[in-house]
Protein backbone atom coordinates (compact mmCIF):
# COMPACT_ATOMS: atom_id res chain seq x y z
CA UNK A 1 0.00 0.00 0.00
CA UNK A 2 1.39 3.50 -1.08
CA UNK A 3 1.92 6.66 1.44
CA UNK A 4 -0.93 8.41 -0.68
CA UNK A 5 -3.96 5.40 -0.50
CA UNK A 6 -2.74 4.88 3.09
CA UNK A 7 -3.34 8.24 3.71
CA UNK A 8 -6.63 8.10 1.83
CA UNK A 9 -7.86 5.08 3.46
CA UNK A 10 -7.02 6.15 7.47
CA UNK A 11 -8.68 9.57 6.17
CA UNK A 12 -12.23 7.89 4.91
CA UNK A 13 -11.86 5.51 8.07
CA UNK A 14 -11.69 8.67 10.31
CA UNK A 15 -14.57 9.80 7.77
CA UNK A 16 -16.63 6.96 8.27
CA UNK A 17 -16.14 6.49 12.33
CA UNK A 18 -16.65 9.96 13.01
CA UNK A 19 -20.59 9.76 14.43
CA UNK A 20 -19.42 7.28 16.74
CA UNK A 21 -16.44 9.25 17.49
CA UNK A 22 -17.33 12.24 17.97
CA UNK A 23 -15.55 13.76 15.21
CA UNK A 24 -15.84 15.34 12.01
CA UNK A 25 -12.83 15.71 9.39
CA UNK A 26 -11.26 19.28 8.40
CA UNK A 27 -9.46 20.02 5.50
CA UNK A 28 -7.59 23.31 4.47
CA UNK A 29 -6.12 24.16 1.57
CA UNK A 30 -4.21 26.97 0.07
CA UNK A 31 -4.03 28.07 -3.62
CA UNK A 32 -2.28 30.81 -5.25
CA UNK A 33 -4.51 31.71 -8.09
CA UNK A 34 -1.99 33.66 -10.29
CA UNK A 35 -3.36 37.12 -11.21
CA UNK A 36 -6.94 37.20 -10.63
CA UNK A 37 -8.41 40.43 -11.49
CA UNK A 38 -11.38 41.76 -12.34
CA UNK A 39 -11.98 43.75 -16.17
CA UNK A 40 -12.65 46.67 -14.95
CA UNK A 41 -9.97 49.55 -14.46
CA UNK A 42 -8.99 51.08 -11.01
CA UNK A 43 -7.28 54.03 -11.36
CA UNK A 44 -5.51 53.67 -8.32
CA UNK A 45 -3.94 50.49 -9.30
CA UNK A 46 -1.74 49.06 -11.74
CA UNK A 47 -3.94 46.75 -12.96
CA UNK A 48 -4.37 47.97 -16.97
CA UNK A 49 -2.90 44.85 -18.18
CA UNK A 50 -5.81 43.01 -17.48
CA UNK A 51 -8.37 44.79 -19.17
CA UNK A 52 -10.15 43.86 -22.27
CA UNK A 53 -8.41 46.35 -24.46
CA UNK A 54 -5.07 45.66 -23.68
CA UNK A 55 -2.28 42.98 -24.18
CA UNK A 56 -3.88 39.80 -22.76
CA UNK A 57 -7.66 40.83 -24.06
CA UNK A 58 -8.87 40.07 -19.98
CA UNK A 59 -12.23 40.02 -21.57
CA UNK A 60 -15.40 38.86 -19.07
CA UNK A 61 -15.76 35.56 -21.11
CA UNK A 62 -11.93 34.94 -19.96
CA UNK A 63 -12.52 36.16 -16.69
CA UNK A 64 -15.30 34.22 -15.84
CA UNK A 65 -13.44 31.42 -17.70
CA UNK A 66 -11.04 31.47 -14.87
CA UNK A 67 -13.26 31.91 -12.13
CA UNK A 68 -14.79 28.42 -13.20
CA UNK A 69 -11.56 26.81 -13.09
CA UNK A 70 -10.84 27.79 -9.49
CA UNK A 71 -13.37 26.54 -8.52
CA UNK A 72 -13.61 23.14 -10.23
CA UNK A 73 -9.65 23.30 -8.22
CA UNK A 74 -11.24 23.74 -4.66
CA UNK A 75 -14.34 21.32 -5.69
CA UNK A 76 -11.80 18.66 -6.47
CA UNK A 77 -9.54 19.07 -3.64
CA UNK A 78 -12.66 18.60 -1.50
CA UNK A 79 -12.94 15.13 -3.20
CA UNK A 80 -16.26 14.26 -1.21
CA UNK A 81 -16.62 17.30 0.91
CA UNK A 82 -15.56 20.69 0.36
CA UNK A 83 -12.79 22.49 2.55
CA UNK A 84 -13.38 23.82 5.91
CA UNK A 85 -11.10 26.72 5.08
CA UNK A 86 -9.21 28.08 1.62
CA UNK A 87 -6.46 30.17 1.91
CA UNK A 88 -5.75 32.66 -1.22
CA UNK A 89 -3.55 34.66 -2.69
CA UNK A 90 -3.28 36.70 -5.85
CA UNK A 91 -6.13 37.96 -5.37
CA UNK A 92 -8.09 41.64 -6.86
CA UNK A 93 -10.77 42.94 -4.68
CA UNK A 94 -13.66 41.98 -2.83
CA UNK A 95 -15.62 41.62 -6.53
CA UNK A 96 -13.69 38.69 -7.65
CA UNK A 97 -14.64 36.66 -4.48
CA UNK A 98 -18.14 38.20 -4.46
CA UNK A 99 -18.26 36.62 -8.39
CA UNK A 100 -16.29 33.24 -7.65
CA UNK A 101 -18.99 32.52 -4.73
CA UNK A 102 -21.95 33.67 -5.93
CA UNK A 103 -21.76 32.75 -9.70
CA UNK A 104 -19.60 29.57 -10.18
CA UNK A 105 -20.68 25.94 -8.37
CA UNK A 106 -19.31 26.96 -5.41
CA UNK A 107 -22.27 29.05 -4.83
CA UNK A 108 -24.86 25.98 -2.95
CA UNK A 109 -21.63 25.72 -0.62
CA UNK A 110 -22.70 28.87 1.03
CA UNK A 111 -18.78 30.04 1.39
CA UNK A 112 -18.24 33.53 3.15
CA UNK A 113 -14.60 35.39 3.07
CA UNK A 114 -12.22 38.06 4.05
CA UNK A 115 -9.72 39.82 2.50
CA UNK A 116 -6.75 42.45 3.05
CA UNK A 117 -6.61 45.93 1.47
CA UNK A 118 -2.85 45.95 1.07
CA UNK A 119 -0.75 48.43 -0.60
CA UNK A 120 0.31 46.56 -3.11
CA UNK A 121 0.70 48.41 -5.83
CA UNK A 122 -1.04 46.27 -8.66
CA UNK A 123 -3.86 45.61 -6.34
CA UNK A 124 -2.98 42.02 -4.66
CA UNK A 125 -4.47 41.03 -1.53
CA UNK A 126 -4.65 37.50 0.49
CA UNK A 127 -8.10 36.00 1.34
CA UNK A 128 -9.85 33.22 3.51
CA UNK A 129 -12.82 31.44 2.23
CA UNK A 130 -14.42 29.49 5.26
CA UNK A 131 -17.77 27.09 5.51
CA UNK A 132 -20.01 28.76 8.25
CA UNK A 133 -20.87 25.89 9.61
CA UNK A 134 -17.30 24.95 10.19
CA UNK A 135 -15.94 28.30 11.23
CA UNK A 136 -17.38 30.81 13.43
CA UNK A 137 -15.98 33.83 12.43
CA UNK A 138 -15.27 36.23 14.97
CA UNK A 139 -12.84 38.93 13.48
CA UNK A 140 -10.13 39.42 11.20
CA UNK A 141 -7.01 42.35 10.40
CA UNK A 142 -4.26 42.89 7.89
CA UNK A 143 -0.38 43.63 9.38
CA UNK A 144 1.55 45.65 6.90
CA UNK A 145 5.16 44.88 6.16
CA UNK A 146 7.43 46.78 6.96
CA UNK A 147 10.70 46.77 4.99
CA UNK A 148 14.47 47.75 7.05
CA UNK A 149 15.85 48.52 3.84
CA UNK A 150 15.00 50.68 1.04
CA UNK A 151 12.48 49.37 -1.50
CA UNK A 152 10.28 50.54 -4.34
CA UNK A 153 7.28 48.91 -3.82
CA UNK A 154 5.46 48.17 -0.64
CA UNK A 155 4.00 44.47 -0.91
CA UNK A 156 0.95 42.33 0.37
CA UNK A 157 -0.26 42.28 3.74
CA UNK A 158 -0.55 39.55 6.05
CA UNK A 159 -4.24 38.81 6.96
CA UNK A 160 -5.10 37.09 10.54
CA UNK A 161 -8.51 35.83 11.05
CA UNK A 162 -10.00 34.18 14.07
CA UNK A 163 -13.06 32.07 14.88
CA UNK A 164 -14.51 29.78 16.77
CA UNK A 165 -14.09 25.97 15.59
CA UNK A 166 -17.12 23.01 16.34
CA UNK A 167 -14.76 22.09 19.29
CA UNK A 168 -15.48 25.41 20.98
CA UNK A 169 -11.58 26.65 20.63
CA UNK A 170 -10.43 29.91 18.92
CA UNK A 171 -8.36 29.10 15.76
CA UNK A 172 -6.33 32.11 14.25
CA UNK A 173 -5.92 31.72 11.01
CA UNK A 174 -2.48 33.67 9.04
CA UNK A 175 -2.73 33.86 5.33
CA UNK A 176 0.41 35.14 3.30
CA UNK A 177 1.74 35.65 0.43
CA UNK A 178 5.64 37.22 1.06
CA UNK A 179 7.82 39.42 -1.38
CA UNK A 180 8.55 37.77 -4.36
CA UNK A 181 11.92 37.18 -5.95
CA UNK A 182 12.01 39.51 -8.73
CA UNK A 183 15.58 40.24 -9.32
CA UNK A 184 16.87 37.64 -7.77
CA UNK A 185 16.60 35.58 -5.12
CA UNK A 186 19.41 36.49 -2.59
CA UNK A 187 19.01 40.38 -3.86
CA UNK A 188 15.24 40.03 -2.50
CA UNK A 189 15.71 38.11 0.41
CA UNK A 190 15.98 40.69 3.02
CA UNK A 191 11.78 41.31 2.00
CA UNK A 192 11.16 38.13 2.75
CA UNK A 193 13.28 38.34 5.87
CA UNK A 194 10.96 41.94 7.09
CA UNK A 195 8.02 39.75 6.39
CA UNK A 196 9.02 36.72 8.16
CA UNK A 197 9.82 38.41 11.50
CA UNK A 198 6.24 40.09 11.25
CA UNK A 199 4.42 36.83 10.98
CA UNK A 200 7.07 35.83 14.12
CA UNK A 201 6.49 38.66 16.30
CA UNK A 202 2.35 37.60 15.87
CA UNK A 203 2.34 34.29 16.46
CA UNK A 204 4.62 35.22 19.42
CA UNK A 205 1.92 37.67 20.57
CA UNK A 206 -1.09 34.97 19.97
CA UNK A 207 0.85 32.52 22.16
CA UNK A 208 1.07 34.99 25.15
CA UNK A 209 -2.43 35.75 24.94
CA UNK A 210 -4.04 33.12 24.34
CA UNK A 211 -4.59 30.49 27.09
CA UNK A 212 -4.19 27.56 24.66
CA UNK A 213 -3.04 28.99 21.47
CA UNK A 214 -4.05 27.38 17.47
CA UNK A 215 -2.64 28.83 14.78
CA UNK A 216 -2.98 28.07 11.34
CA UNK A 217 -0.41 29.74 9.17
CA UNK A 218 -0.65 29.23 5.67
CA UNK A 219 0.73 31.15 2.37
CA UNK A 220 3.23 31.38 -1.03
CA UNK A 221 6.25 32.32 1.09
CA UNK A 222 8.27 32.81 -1.75
CA UNK A 223 10.97 30.53 0.21
CA UNK A 224 10.94 26.78 0.37
CA UNK A 225 10.82 25.36 4.10
CA UNK A 226 14.48 25.21 4.39
CA UNK A 227 15.25 28.46 3.62
CA UNK A 228 16.44 31.15 6.51
CA UNK A 229 12.78 33.23 6.33
CA UNK A 230 10.88 30.23 6.99
CA UNK A 231 13.58 28.24 8.79
CA UNK A 232 15.58 30.44 10.48
CA UNK A 233 13.32 33.91 11.07
CA UNK A 234 10.24 32.48 11.32
CA UNK A 235 11.19 29.43 13.33
CA UNK A 236 8.84 26.60 11.48
CA UNK A 237 10.83 23.02 11.45
CA UNK A 238 10.37 19.97 10.39
CA UNK A 239 8.11 17.65 12.65
CA UNK A 240 10.52 16.13 15.17
CA UNK A 241 10.07 12.76 13.90
CA UNK A 242 10.63 10.96 10.62
CA UNK A 243 8.08 8.73 10.51
CA UNK A 244 4.39 10.18 10.41
CA UNK A 245 2.53 7.24 11.67
CA UNK A 246 4.10 7.31 14.99
CA UNK A 247 2.24 8.66 18.28
CA UNK A 248 2.73 12.44 18.72
CA UNK A 249 5.48 13.74 21.31
CA UNK A 250 4.30 16.32 23.94
CA UNK A 251 5.54 19.39 21.60
CA UNK A 252 5.15 22.75 23.11
CA UNK A 253 1.99 25.07 21.68
CA UNK A 254 4.56 27.81 20.72
CA UNK A 255 6.86 26.32 18.41
CA UNK A 256 5.81 26.19 15.26
CA UNK A 257 6.45 23.42 12.41
CA UNK A 258 5.74 23.19 9.08
CA UNK A 259 3.88 20.50 7.45
CA UNK A 260 6.04 19.84 4.76
CA UNK A 261 3.69 18.12 1.57
CA UNK A 262 4.44 15.26 0.34
CA UNK A 263 4.67 14.47 -3.29
CA UNK A 264 1.75 13.08 -4.83
CA UNK A 265 2.59 13.21 -8.72
CA UNK A 266 5.77 11.80 -10.33
CA UNK A 267 8.15 14.65 -11.23
CA UNK A 268 6.08 16.83 -9.12
CA UNK A 269 8.75 18.06 -6.74
CA UNK A 270 7.07 21.18 -5.57
CA UNK A 271 3.95 23.56 -5.77
CA UNK A 272 6.24 26.15 -8.59
CA UNK A 273 8.12 25.35 -11.50
CA UNK A 274 10.37 27.86 -12.73
CA UNK A 275 13.15 27.34 -15.59
CA UNK A 276 12.52 23.89 -15.14
CA UNK A 277 13.18 23.64 -11.19
CA UNK A 278 10.23 22.94 -8.87
CA UNK A 279 9.99 24.96 -5.58
CA UNK A 280 8.01 23.91 -2.30
CA UNK A 281 6.76 27.54 -2.09
CA UNK A 282 3.27 27.44 -1.21
CA UNK A 283 3.47 25.90 2.80
CA UNK A 284 1.10 25.16 5.97
CA UNK A 285 2.64 25.39 9.14
CA UNK A 286 0.80 24.83 12.17
CA UNK A 287 1.93 25.29 16.26
CA UNK A 288 2.48 22.51 18.65
CA UNK A 289 -1.32 22.65 20.61
CA UNK A 290 -2.38 20.62 17.30
CA UNK A 291 -0.16 17.89 17.91
CA UNK A 292 -1.06 17.34 21.51
CA UNK A 293 -2.01 13.43 22.31
CA UNK A 294 -5.44 14.64 23.37
CA UNK A 295 -6.09 17.64 22.09
CA UNK A 296 -9.74 18.44 20.41
CA UNK A 297 -8.14 19.45 17.03
CA UNK A 298 -5.31 17.13 16.04
CA UNK A 299 -3.75 16.64 12.56
CA UNK A 300 -4.23 13.51 10.17
CA UNK A 301 -0.73 12.36 10.30
CA UNK A 302 0.92 12.15 6.65
CA UNK A 303 -2.21 14.15 4.97
CA UNK A 304 -0.15 17.24 4.31
CA UNK A 305 0.17 17.02 0.32
CA UNK A 306 0.35 18.81 -2.64
CA UNK A 307 -2.55 18.50 -4.90
CA UNK A 308 -1.74 17.33 -7.96
CA UNK A 309 -4.20 15.74 -10.45
CA UNK A 310 -3.71 15.79 -14.08
CA UNK A 311 -6.18 18.11 -15.46
CA UNK A 312 -3.95 20.87 -13.84
CA UNK A 313 -0.97 19.89 -15.90
CA UNK A 314 0.41 20.15 -19.28
CA UNK A 315 3.66 18.96 -21.18
CA UNK A 316 6.31 21.17 -20.34
CA UNK A 317 7.96 21.57 -23.99
CA UNK A 318 11.04 23.86 -23.25
CA UNK A 319 12.33 22.06 -19.88
CA UNK A 320 10.29 18.82 -20.63
CA UNK A 321 7.92 16.97 -18.15
CA UNK A 322 5.01 18.98 -17.46
CA UNK A 323 4.10 22.05 -15.87
CA UNK A 324 1.01 23.86 -14.24
CA UNK A 325 -1.43 24.66 -16.69
CA UNK A 326 -1.66 28.55 -16.40
CA UNK A 327 -4.21 30.97 -17.48
CA UNK A 328 -1.27 33.14 -19.70
CA UNK A 329 1.94 31.27 -20.95
CA UNK A 330 3.80 34.59 -21.80
CA UNK A 331 0.67 36.20 -23.97
CA UNK A 332 -0.32 33.20 -25.32
CA UNK A 333 -3.75 32.63 -23.31
CA UNK A 334 -4.02 29.01 -22.35
CA UNK A 335 -7.18 28.76 -20.41
CA UNK A 336 -5.44 27.05 -17.70
CA UNK A 337 -5.72 27.69 -13.74
CA UNK A 338 -2.30 29.06 -11.99
CA UNK A 339 1.22 28.88 -12.22
CA UNK A 340 1.28 26.98 -8.50
CA UNK A 341 -0.18 23.91 -7.70
CA UNK A 342 -2.20 23.69 -3.85
CA UNK A 343 -1.45 22.48 -0.68
CA UNK A 344 -4.18 20.75 1.32
CA UNK A 345 -3.86 18.93 4.77
CA UNK A 346 -6.76 17.14 7.29
CA UNK A 347 -7.41 18.01 10.92
CA UNK A 348 -9.74 15.88 13.00
CA UNK A 349 -12.36 18.68 15.04
CA UNK A 350 -13.59 16.63 18.57
CA UNK A 351 -17.30 18.28 19.03
CA UNK A 352 -17.94 20.29 21.75
CA UNK A 353 -19.73 18.73 24.27
CA UNK A 354 -21.49 22.26 25.14
CA UNK A 355 -24.77 23.10 24.08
Amino acid sequence: MTCQTLTLFLFLTTCFCSSVNGQIPYRVMFYNVENLFDTVDDPLKEDQEFLPTRNWRWTPKRYYHKLHQIAKVIHAAGEWEAPALIGLCEVENDTVLHHLLTRTSLRPLDYRYCITNSQDPRGMNVALLYQRDKFRYLGHTGYSVRFTTKRRRPTRDILHAWGEILSGDTVDILVNHFPSRYGGEKESEKGRADAAQLLKTVTDSLCRVRKTPWILIMGDFNDEPQDKSIREILQACPLPYSSEQVSFLELPPDRLYNLIPQKSKPGVAGTHKYQGGWTQLDQIIINGSFLQPTAPVQRVPGSCRIFAPDFLFIPDKTWKGVRPKRTFHGFRYEGGYSDHLPVITDFLVYLSSQP
